[in-house]
């Protein structure tokens, strides 16, 4: 099975309420700097996958690795950029909605 590593399976699971616990207020700028910092280390990830792909590939030819190693690795960098498009399509989508609402 190929597991796309870009995000973790933390993210995966439900959200717990957490009422009891004290309630962290950020800036609206903390806010975009951390979501900057977040899609700039994902950008990162699908990037080193990328480049791991392309090593395989190399390494498959000087008989170091199997064919199989090179189809995952190959497989996994696909899967995330596909990820990474989809993503970028669905913000550019809520982007246009917001621009689109009459005020």
């Amino acid at each position: 099975m190929i597991q796309n590593t870009m995000f973790s399976t933390q993210a995966l699971k439900p959200l717990q309420l957490q009422a009891n616990k004290e309630q962290v207020t950020t800036t609206p700028a903390e806010s975009l700097s951390n979501f900057g910092s977040f899609l700039e280390n994902a950008i990162q990830q699908v990037a080193d996958q990328e480049k791991n792909s392309n090593m395989m590939s190399d390494k498959l030819l000087l008989g170091q690795v199997n064919v199989d190693q090179v189809m995952i690795a190959s497989e996994q960098a696909l899967l995330s950029l596909q990820l990474t498009t989809q993503v970028r399509n669905k913000v550019i989508e809520a982007y246009q909605e917001i621009m689109r609402t009459q005020i």
